[in-house]
């Protein structure tokens, strides 16, 4: 009599092959449209010009509340799109594709899964906030902490749209510190926080519910769908309207435009390699905002902790991805990128 197949490969042989398909299919056209054909032009621009635009800190107001307003306004245009993506994605990925092949490619915590999570993040080109909803439903799927992370950090620190807009406009040898320290914080944070919370507890939305689940076969496509997508919408973007508001409000004090003050001090580097963690921008705005405030006196060294740190994450984004990663793995990543944009501030500014 013939044995009964286990669950991974039951699963692996069920499992429609439109699915998988579907997916590529979805991330291909939509990357295209909000990311892929508007930078093919945009680095044309950036070539011609050496600007990409004006500051989007520009023209701060001095109200908190019309602040707030006037930078929600000019952020969500710039990224809405990629950001109702970003939600998409995160939900498809967990009806999409099979969670065993997850479980065998970006489940374990090997180096190689890290690895394979930053490299498959490349082509979306995405800023940390679009990006966390899908490191969210890549966490929901069972995918380790250390693959996630290093996802959801490579998709703006390791942009390739981003490097050759900051070739073209702060020079390439800008670019080439960007690309060396962005792979070295990108392994390197995730690796840690991988090692670091290996053996803590689950956060609850990732635990086993009580009641079993229902088959897979027994829901229809379409359910499951909207049900992923019902849940990783509330649990990401309320939270992330209201803490770009709020940074929108505080932007005038995270970001003094004092004209020449700014210099090469180690008390400068620290301060702003703290204000480009906590603050949100839409993809490769770092770079014009770096551009302003080095037309206004701001030294080396700073523009190299910024161009690090504002990319990487924001309070928004480590706020959106609280469900699916502990306190400590996020307090974690905030604090080592802190630290990489000092250490890249204090040895870029003897480079270039």
């Amino acid at each position: 009599m013939p044995q009964p197949l286990t669950a991974p490969e039951n699963t692996a042989r069920a499992w429609p092959l439109w699915k998988p398909i579907l997916f590529l299919l979805v991330v291909a056209i939509g990357l295209y449209y909000v990311k892929w054909q508007p930078y093919y032009g945009k680095a044309f621009v950036a070539a011609d010009t050496h600007s990409i635009g004006k500051s989007i800190l520009a023209n701060a107001d001095s109200s908190p509340w019309l602040a707030a307003w006037h930078y929600a306004l000019v952020y969500f245009t710039a990224v809405w799109k990629a950001a109702v993506l970003g939600v998409l994605l995160g939900s498809l990925v967990q009806v999409l594709i099979p969670r065993d092949w997850l479980l065998r490619t970006l489940g374990h915590p090997r180096f190689s899964g890290t690895l394979l999570g930053a490299a498959i993040a490349l082509p979306g080109m995405m800023c940390t906030c679009c990006a966390a909803p899908v490191a969210a439903g890549l966490r929901r799927q069972s995918v380790s902490s250390g693959a996630a992370m290093a996802f959801w950090l490579s998709n703006p620190v390791l942009n390739p749209a981003t490097l050759i807009f900051m070739g073209f406009v702060l020079g390439w040898p800008f670019a080439a510190i960007r690309l060396v320290a962005g792979v070295i914080m990108v392994l390197g944070v995730a690796w840690l926080v991988q090692r670091v919370t290996a053996r803590d507890p689950q956060p609850a939305a990732l635990q086993p519910p009580a009641v079993p689940r229902v088959k897979t076969g027994e829901q229809s496509f379409l359910g499951r769908w909207l049900k992923a997508l019902w849940a990783l919408f509330w649990a990401t973007i309320p939270v992330y309207i209201v803490a770009v508001l709020a940074l929108g409000a505080a932007r005038v004090w995270l970001f003094p435009h004092a004209d020449g003050a700014i210099d090469n001090s180690l008390l400068w580097i620290i301060g702003l390699a703290i204000a480009g963690c906590l603050f949100v921008i839409p993809t490769a705005a770092e770079i014009p905002i770096v551009q302003t405030m080095m037309l206004a006196g701001m030294g080396t060294g700073p523009a190299l902790a910024l161009l690090m740190t504002l990319p990487a994450v924001s309070l928004p984004s480590l706020l959106m991805l609280n469900k699916v990663f502990s306190a400590k793995a996020l307090c974690l990543t905030a604090l080592l990128v802190v630290l990489c944009g000092i250490v890249t501030g204090l040895v870029g500014m003897g480079l270039v």
